[in-house]
């Protein structure tokens, strides 16, 4: 049996880097095929110029999400609004650029039944970097090189029986709580949503999936789509919920499981005999 689709009302992604070695083309993809939604919202960094201008890096896998991209947008009557990040910011100079369903924008504002959420890219937050795209892109090219040598660590640990395990998303995370720190990160959230009179803020960038109040102001973050493979959804009634692409094939089983056995059920039901006396039959 085919795999159903899963339906919200709103999904976000960020951080997917096409045009890199570690971008998770094929779940990123396989996410996409299997959902449905009104409106899809593309939190920036989802080419990776920087990367591209040093090494092209890009597969058919890449060509396919945007394939499937500009598919949503004709054939399934999904908004599609794309935000631009730091390593998309070639798309700077052309904002805001609007085809047929297809939004450009620096920062695009949610509405919903809770209130109004702002969705920003994150990297204006970033207080060190915003200074110097030298320092930047030389962080990145740290990073793309953390990545390249956890590939081979971890083929390492499969041969040992061991799990997986991210030495560049451990590092990262010091890291990032270092510039967090220096430029109070949640603290500008906190304030730029209070200014906007937004009820939330939806961000990406920091490649660290998060659900949680600051104050009165609830933040999400997607994550992205090189390590944790997260995604942001907005339900039918509202809720909003981080997921990722383990749970979420988990999810796409149960639904494939509930849908076959109320097909055998139906089957079954249909092919039951009922038989009736001559009394019975005059009744009817």
């Amino acid at each position: 049996m085919k795999k159903p689709v899963l339906k919200y009302k709103t999904v976000i992604l960020s951080d997917i880097h096409l045009g890199t070695e570690d971008c998770k083309i094929e779940e990123v993809n396989a996410f996409l095929k299997h959902t449905r939604c009104e409106r899809l919202i593309l939190n920036g960094d989802i080419i990776d110029g920087w990367s591209l201008k040093r090494k092209l890096n890009w597969k058919k896998g890449h060509t396919k999400f945007v394939r499937r991209i500009l598919k949503i947008a004709e054939k399934r009557d999904t908004d599609v609004i794309y935000i631009r990040g730091n390593h998309d910011d070639f798309l700077a100079h052309y904002l805001p650029l609007v085809f047929d369903r297809i939004q450009l924008v620096e920062e695009y504002v949610l509405p919903t039944a809770k209130g109004d959420y702002l969705c920003i890219h994150g990297d204006c937050f970033d207080a060190v970097t915003t200074h110097s795209k030298f320092i930047s892109i030389l962080g990145d090219v740290g990073y793309q090189t953390l990545l390249k040598i956890n590939r081979y660590y971890n083929k390492w640990r499969v041969l040992r029986g061991k799990e997986y395990f991210s030495i560049s998303k451990a590092i990262k995370a010091k890291v990032k709580n270092v510039v967090n720190h220096i430029s109070h990160f949640e603290d500008h959230l906190k304030e730029l949503a209070h200014k906007r009179q937004c009820t939330g803020i939806i961000c990406g960038h920091i490649h660290t999936a998060e659900d949680k109040m600051i104050g009165d102001i609830h933040y999400l973050n997607s994550g992205d789509w090189v390590e944790s493979m997260t995604a942001i959804v907005e339900h039918y009634d509202g809720r909003f919920e981080l997921i990722d692409y383990h749970e979420f094939t988990q999810l796409l089983e149960q639904e494939a499981a509930y849908k076959k056995a109320r097909k055998e059920k139906e089957a079954a039901k249909s092919d039951t005999v009922v038989w009736m006396t001559e009394d019975e039959l005059a009744q009817v």
